[in-house]
């Protein structure tokens, strides 16, 4: 699935919540799938204009001039399903680190071994912040009524 599919398909998402405003979705996007997706401004407003001129998605003029609330059509919500129907392409990884420890004989060695170290405390947190949610996860008792917990 190209990367517009995937931002299409994050977007269509996010909006099954509610209706929410671009800035909203991206929040969403952010604060949700966070941990394992994300999506810039750049690439949710360009693809909300895309959803809308295809009828996927209908737009209400907010409070503010210019702002606007969108919701998911029913065309949407099909194409939604459509889109997650498809299977999954594997995309290529984008490894800061790995970047760097390629061409680390610029650092020198000790420069990479604190890089592996900051890595490796990141990723100690993260695996914390995991732990944690999966803690709630066990103590929370709401019934699940889709395969992703919406």
């Amino acid at each position: 699935m190209a990367r517009s599919s995937q931002t299409e398909l994050a977007v269509l998402g996010a909006l099954t919540v509610q209706p929410m405003t671009g800035h909203a979705v991206r929040e969403e996007i952010r604060q949700v799938l966070g941990h394992f997706w994300s999506e810039s401004y750049g690439q949710i407003y360009p693809t909300l204009a895309e959803l809308q001129r295809n009828g996927l998605i209908e737009a209400q003029q907010g409070i503010r001039p210019g702002s606007s609330t969108y919701a998911l059509t029913a065309r949407g919500r099909d194409r939604l399903a459509d889109l997650l129907r498809q299977p999954h392409q594997p995309t290529p990884p984008r490894n800061a680190l790995m970047l760097r420890l390629f061409f680390g004989r610029i650092l020198g060695a000790e420069a990479c071994r604190d890089l592996l170290r900051q890595t490796k405390r990141e990723a100690e947190q993260r695996l914390a912040q995991f732990q944690a949610i999966r803690a709630e996860l066990a103590t929370d008792r709401t019934p699940i009524t889709t395969c992703t917990g919406y």
